[in-house]
C-alpha cells in the first residue's frame, strides 16, 4: 500500500469514474486500475463493484474510505508543517539568557515574535551566566545570551550571532536624598549609600566597583531582583546594567546618578550557539532577527 494507491482510490470515489480520475491525475487508465488492484490485494477484497457505469463502493470500500481520507489528510498536514518549519513558521526555539536581560529587553521581543509565529513553541530560561552556559553545553537550550567576552570562549567554538553593549548606571529611588542633586562625588555616594549594593552580574567585578565597595561602610551582596526592590524602596544604592532598571528610569521611579570623575561603565553580552551537526533552524533564525531588531531599537547592538 502506498500514497499513490490511496490517492487514486480517493479520486475515483470523488469523481465516480476510473477514467475521470485517471484524467485528473494525469495517468493512463490501466495505471489507475493497477493501483486499485494492488490496494485491493493489500486490504483483502474488492473496493468497487465491478460492471456498473459508475464506480460504486463495496461495503469493504465504504468502510476503508474514511481511513484512506484521514491518511491523506494527515500526510497533507505533515507536508504543510514541514514547509512551514522550513519557512520558520513552525518549530521550537530554546533560549537561555542573563536574568538582567529577561525583562525589558526580551519581553517585548518575545511578545512580537510569538504574535508573528504562533505555531513556534518556545522555552526560555533565565539566570546567571554560568547556569545559562551549562544549559547550552548540555543541549537544554540552542541559544544563550551570556556575558561577553567570557573565559569559556577560549576553549569552546562559540558562534556569535549578536553582541549587545549596555551602559552600567548607578541608580537611587526618587525619594532618596541623592536624587535631588545634579551630581555627586564618590565620597558623597559612599556616605549616603546605606547600604551599598554589590551586584554580581559581571564575570569579574570591575575594579572601580571593587574599590568603591572596599571603601563603603555598609556593603551587602544580594541577587539582582532583591537589590532592585531595595533601591526602589529608597533603602540602597547600586550599579545596574541599564536594561535591568530601564523601566524604573523611564517611569521616574528611579533616578540615575552622575558621579564626578567616574569613567563610564558598560556591560557586553552576546547571543551565542555551539555549532553542532544541525544548522540553525529557520524559526531560530527569525528569532535571532527579532532580538537584533529589539537591540537596534534600544541602541545596544555592537556591529
Amino acid at each position: 500500500m502506498d500514497l499513490e494507491q490511496l490517492r487514486s482510490f480517493e479520486r475515483i470515489v470523488r469523481t465516480g469514474s476510473f477514467s475521470r480520475a485517471a484524467w485528473e491525475l494525469g495517468i493512463a487508465q490501466p495505471t489507475i486500475s493497477a493501483r486499485v488492484q494492488a490496494l485491493e490485494q493489500a486490504v483483502g477484497g474488492p473496493l468497487f463493484v465491478r460492471g456498473g457505469r459508475r464506480a460504486t463502493l463495496t461495503d469493504l470500500g465504504a468502510s476503508f474510505l474514511p481511513y484512506a481520507r484521514r491518511a491523506l489528510a494527515l500526510l497533507h498536514e505533515g507536508v504543510a508543517a514541514a514547509q512551514q518549519s522550513q519557512a520558520g513558521e513552525r518549530g521550537r526555539v530554546t533560549l537561555g539568557l542573563l536574568e538582567s536581560l529577561s525583562g525589558s529587553f526580551l519581553g517585548p521581543a518575545l511578545a512580537d515574535y510569538s504574535a508573528a509565529q504562533p505555531h513556534v513553541s518556545m522555552l526560555v530560561l533565565a539566570g546567571r551566566h554560568e547556569a545559562m552556559l551549562e544549559n547550552l553545553l548540555d543541549g537544554v537550550v540552542e541559544l544563550a545570551l551570556i556575558a561577553w567576552p567570557c573565559r569559556e570562549a577560549v576553549d569552546m567554538p562559540f558562534e556569535v550571532l549578536l553582541t549587545l553593549r549596555e551602559p552600567v548606571v548607578c541608580v537611587v529611588a526618587r525619594s532618596h536624598g541623592l536624587a535631588r542633586v545634579a551630581s555627586v562625588s564618590e565620597e558623597e555616594l559612599l556616605h549616603e549609600a546605606q547600604p551599598f549594593l554589590l551586584l554580581r552580574w559581571w564575570q569579574t567585578t570591575p575594579t572601580i566597583i571593587t574599590q568603591l565597595a572596599g571603601r563603603a561602610s555598609h556593603v551587602i551582596d544580594v541577587p539582582m531582583d532583591t537589590s532592585r526592590m531595595m533601591v526602589a524602596g529608597g533603602k540602597a544604592v547600586g550599579f545596574f546594567p541599564w536594561m535591568q532598571v530601564a523601566d524604573g528610569l523611564a517611569s521616574g521611579e528611579l533616578v540615575q546618578l552622575k558621579i564626578n570623575g567616574l569613567a563610564p561603565l558598560q556591560r557586553d553580552s552576546a547571543l551565542v550557539r555551539l555549532p553542532r551537526d544541525l544548522p540553525l533552524s529557520a524559526a531560530a533564525q527569525r528569532f535571532v532577527a527579532t532580538l537584533r531588531e529589539r537591540g537596534q531599537q534600544l541602541g545596544l547592538v555592537v556591529d
